[in-house]
């Protein structure tokens, strides 16, 4: 087990992944960074982008990550996200959808506060929508 990382990825409602991996690619705050076992130490912020874990050098989990925080230690990855759901269970149609009506709502904001708030739920929405069409454009 000296070879792997143990990977484990919790929301504010439930464990969404726990297991080793060969490494985790996580999209940092100010990068996307990865994991091997024996990493340094560190506590950084999570974007909204994909979490991919491997076994060997073949991704065998896609999760979309709305944001949050990343804890490495030598043995261990930890990302607690704001939200996070499989790639493969995005609706693109949805998502499209979303990211328009919240184009939409940005227009119309009635303050800078409530501009500021649309436009981070914008951005996560169209993070979100860039992870499904990377995923469908690797399938092809």
């Amino acid at each position: 087990m000296a070879d792997k990382v143990e990977f484990e990825l919790v929301s504010p409602e439930r464990l969404i992944a726990s297991r080793a991996v060969d490494m985790v690619v996580v999209p940092g705050g100010e990068g996307n960074f990865g994991v091997l076992a024996g990493h340094a130490p560190m506590i950084t912020t999570v974007r909204p982008g994909v979490i991919d874990m491997y076994d060997g050098d073949q991704v065998v989990d896609r999760i979309f990550v709305a944001g949050g925080f990343a804890e490495v230690t030598e043995t261990r990855c930890t990302v607690l996200a704001e939200q996070a759901v499989a790639v493969a269970q995005i609706d693109r149609a949805a998502a499209e959808q979303e990211v328009r009506d919240l184009g939409e709502d940005v227009e119309d904001a009635k303050s800078e506060a409530e501009r500021t708030t649309l436009e981070h739920r914008l951005a996560i929405a169209q993070a979100k929508l860039a992870a499904v069409e990377a995923g469908t454009a690797a399938a092809h």
